[in-house]
């Protein structure tokens, strides 16, 4: 799966590798560890706005929820299943790119994954890159909060991934550039099952 991830360029770099603007530069954070258990917000570009670099809470919670407390459950989608699960069935074609330039795994050393050895996944040269992402507009009934928040796509883990991820063997769908604009335009889902970007991996 994928539930930490890092982005340590500035907003100069951000801007030129996916030629958009930054919408609110006061939010902008780099950092080398974002925890998605923190439910935090990170940079994203949706379909709905392409030019423009945006802030959304990781852990989509579905228009229809109660309240937050399903987005734990939302911090990853299967892409294999993404038109059946309740909560991304909805937003298949809300999509977004999930602006990082690495993330993290852990290695299980022991049957049990009572020992293991973290990683850092990066592209070769450490460049800036983009999870494939769907996202949601969630209303807070009670205080009418307007909460936009997005899930990353994972799909199975390629050889190095399966390695570094031996439990579940799982990845993040990480976007080829040439690719980035067939996301947010709606391709069909299953054309992006296998992740065709070189990764390095270091223990961390």
């Amino acid at each position: 799966m994928c539930f930490h991830t890092r982005q340590t360029k500035n907003a100069i770099e951000l801007e030129n590798r996916f030629r958009a603007k930054l919408a609110d530069p006061p939010v902008f954070n780099p950092s080398e560890h974002y925890n998605g258990f923190t439910f935090l917000k990170t940079p994203v570009i949706t379909h709905e706005n392409p030019a423009i670099i945006q802030h959304f809470n990781w852990g989509l919670i579905p228009f229809w929820a109660k309240d937050k407390d399903i987005r734990k459950n939302t911090l990853n989608a299967k892409i294999e299943t993404l038109h059946e699960k309740p909560a991304f069935r909805s937003v298949v074609k809300n999509r977004c790119l999930v602006i990082a330039d690495g993330f993290y795994e852990w290695q299980w050393l022991d049957e049990k994954g009572k020992q293991k050895q973290k990683y850092l996944i990066t592209l070769p040269d450490a460049a800036l890159f983009a999870f494939a992402g769907i996202w949601s507009r969630w209303t807070d009934k009670t205080t009418g909060e307007i909460i936009e928040s997005y899930a990353i796509v994972t799909t199975e883990a390629n050889p190095l991934m399966a390695e570094i991820h031996n439990h579940k063997k799982r990845m993040p769908v990480i976007l080829h550039p040439e690719l980035e604009h067939e996301w947010l335009e709606g391709a069909a889902i299953e054309s992006f099952k296998n992740c065709e970007v070189e990764l390095v991996a270091v223990r961390s």
